[in-house]
């Protein structure tokens, strides 16, 4: 053997024997934890002296107040920022929308997303594409509410290390702790992970939510959250949309939403009839049920499935720069489209592009590529199957045409027959 295979042996060996070593050891690759990408995300206290700075930079257009509650000795912040071109017009003649990011202390790239919109708004940062004429025309008929962080305490403990930590500072998910539905416990019920907390509002971070929502009295409402990509409706606790015009007009908004900036690849639908279980208690039931908001949505803004269970932080967070600006240059685009068309949709501004209303297939189409993503092959017999739905579909609609045809040239035949009466 001569000296240069026994060089390249060697340096193969070296770079297989950590390998070798781990295995013997009984390394598990699902145990590796992603820490946070500092590159990346901001803690929490420069994420908000950013927002703070933003704010005092545009104090025509942004304001900002920090609202505070206590319960049994445990206190909560969150910041609330407002935007508002005209201040000296009245609030409630305005459309209002109600934001809401970082209600889960893990999900970091939802205030991230918080303070891009804030950036768009101020017109420190743009989209592509975006036409701002038209733009200006929108944002003048809107008042914007944005909480950029809602679960400060929680997002700390993050940061100190618990990656995997969704509740608030004492332990309770604040996304179980709102009234309807609340304390109802379904058979996979988590105690660590949906802990609903003493009473409904028990919690200082909800008081302030439902305060917020119901001074403020919003037309529009988005908790925003990672974990998935899905714009979600409610119900959280049932598995099936509302009834009534307001649930239509939500379906049209997040349909319109899911191919203009997703691709069809967005789960849509109920919350509780989409993600494969139901949450009682949450604040979009809630918003919805009780604050009687007319369009209440839960987005899910980004998730890697392919994450071992204990690796919080990749699951619920892009770590590479790539899809880090592509989830917030997506999203940023789908929330000015939300702002443009949700008023036209309850009819509260005029405009001369209407929302583009998906057709049966292409809701079908897009519904089975987000779950054929998500559950791999097992879909591909429900697919046919639904093909086949569609032909026979078309083919009744064909069916109802033709006699619809025939009964009306019959009734025609027989008026023309019939004597006249008399005078």
């Amino acid at each position: 053997m001569d000296s240069l295979s026994s060089h390249w042996i060697f340096l193969v060996f070296l770079a297989c024997f950590p390998i070798l070593i781990l295995a013997d050891a009984g390394f598990d690759p699902a145990s590796v934890v992603t820490p946070i990408n500092r590159d990346l995300y901001r803690t929490s206290a420069d994420l908000m002296e950013e927002i703070e700075a933003l704010v005092n930079r545009h104090p025509k257009k942004l304001s900002i107040e920090t609202m505070e509650s206590v319960n049994k000795g445990y206190e909560a912040q969150v910041a609330v920022v407002t935007y508002c071109r005209d201040r000296n017009e009245d609030d409630k003649s305005k459309f209002r929308i109600l934001l809401t990011f970082g209600q889960h202390g893990r999900e970091l790239i939802t205030s991230e997303l918080a303070l891009r919109v804030l950036s768009i708004l101020s017109e420190e940062e743009f989209l592509p594409k975006m036409d701002r004429k038209s733009m200006n025309n929108t944002l003048d008929k809107l008042i914007i509410k944005v909480v950029p962080m809602e679960n400060l305490n929680g997002r700390k403990r993050v940061e100190a290390g618990d990656l995997c930590e969704r509740r608030n500072g004492r332990g309770v998910d604040l996304n179980r702790n709102w009234s309807v539905d609340w304390g109802k416990k379904e058979k996979d019920y988590d105690p660590y992970e949906e802990n609903p907390g003493s009473s409904p509002f028990s919690e200082p971070e909800s008081q302030i939510m439902r305060k917020i929502a119901l001074s403020f009295e919003p037309h529009l409402w988005v908790n925003v959250h990672s974990g998935m990509q899905a714009l979600f409706m409610p119900y959280d606790h049932r598995n099936t949309t509302p009834d009534g015009a307001s649930s239509a007009k939500m379906k049209a908004l997040v349909n319109d939403l899911n191919y203009r900036h997703f691709q069809g690849h967005c789960m849509t639908g109920s919350g509780g009839g989409s993600v494969g279980y139901l949450a009682h208690g949450t604040a979009t039931d809630y918003i919805y049920e009780i604050a009687k908001v007319p369009m209440a949505f839960t987005f899910e803004i980004y998730g890697d499935e392919s994450a071992p269970v204990k690796d919080c932080f990749r699951m619920f967070n892009p770590t590479d720069q790539t899809t880090f600006k592509r989830v917030l240059n997506d999203w940023s685009a789908a929330f000015f489209t939300l702002f443009k068309f949700g008023p036209q949709l309850l009819g509260m501004a005029n405009s001369n592009e209407s929302v583009k209303l998906i057709s049966m297939d292409d809701y079908l189409d897009g519904y089975l590529m987000s779950r054929r993503s998500r559950y791999g092959k097992k879909l591909e017999v429900f697919e046919l199957g639904l093909q086949e739905i569609r032909s026979y579909f078309r083919l009744f609609l064909l069916s109802c045409v033709i006699l619809m045809f025939m009964f009306c040239t019959r009734i025609s035949k027989s008026k023309l027959q019939r004597p006249n009466a008399s005078p």
